[in-house]
């Protein structure tokens, strides 16, 4: 199985968020995958096989499958391009969340992702002594968002990661207006085995349309502000979000899932 690490929403390695790819000419079973994904430890591993003129793709963290994952889908789609299809403008991934589009534009990937509808929800105590601020706004889709004063605290926020996990929504994200980006926002997963995700291109899909409205524009450069950090370029088209970023590969190599000891 070939293997990839791609750092995904970055300029670097060591930068953006890391993601596991596996190109793969048929489907192993998922107890499989779910095994490759905790091995890895990374907070998504991909899986890609081919299918006719689109590729299927599913995404794994090492607590379960999820249904949108960004930088790994960014990942692959750069894995495929320098591997495989070097010619390629466009990659078709056929997911758990409908036809996903990835564009190249340059050295640039641009992620054509669905939009969640957030419902506002009333801050609670519980909300504060899980981030350790008291949210100015708090919003629901399949994630949890809560708005801070101001980027500062979202830098400084060490959430209660047992607090966290108590909360509404799969995952969590601190977001704020930014000083040199439109936003600024981090992200964090525990219920998914996942403390901190460096990069979250699903969590866009939830803070990008919250943040369009309340700035009153449509393009917005956007900070993902962990420690390795990652910068996404996007564009709120109402039901869809455009993300768009840059990718590193880190490693390339072989899984050997079917070597027993002997």
């Amino acid at each position: 199985m070939k293997y990839y690490v791609v750092d995904a929403f970055a300029e670097k390695v060591f930068e953006g968020n890391p993601a596991g790819v596996c190109v793969m000419d048929s489907w192993p079973p998922d107890g499989l995958m779910q095994n490759i994904a905790m091995e890895n430890n990374l907070s998504e591993t991909a899986f890609t096989v081919k299918e006719e003129e689109s590729y299927r793709l599913r995404w794994f963290t090492p607590g379960g499958e999820i249904d949108l994952c960004g930088h790994a889908t960014l990942a692959t789609a750069y894995a495929l391009s320098r591997f495989k299809e070097p010619d390629a403008g466009k990659f078709f991934f056929e997911t758990m969340s409908g036809r996903l589009t990835v564009t190249r534009r340059g050295d640039l990937f641009e992620l054509d992702f669905p939009a969640y509808t957030l419902a506002p929800v009333p801050v609670t105590g519980a909300m504060e002594e899980a981030v350790g601020f008291l949210p100015t706004e708090a919003w629901a889709a399949r994630d949890l968002v809560c708005v801070l004063e101001d980027e500062q605290q979202v830098r400084e926020a060490a959430p209660d990661m047992a607090r966290v996990t108590a909360l509404d929504g799969l995952l969590l994200h601190l977001t704020a207006r930014g000083k040199d980006y439109d936003c600024v926002t981090r992200s964090f997963a525990p219920k998914l085995n996942v403390q901190e995700d460096p990069v979250c291109g699903s969590g866009h899909c939830h803070v990008i349309p919250l943040w369009s409205r309340k700035l009153g524009k449509q393009d917005l450069v956007a900070r993902q502000a962990s420690h390795r950090g990652g910068t996404l370029f996007c564009r709120d088209c109402g039901e869809r979000i455009l993300l768009a970023g840059r990718a590193v590969l880190y490693s390339a190599g072989e899984i050997f899932p079917g070597e027993q000891e002997q």
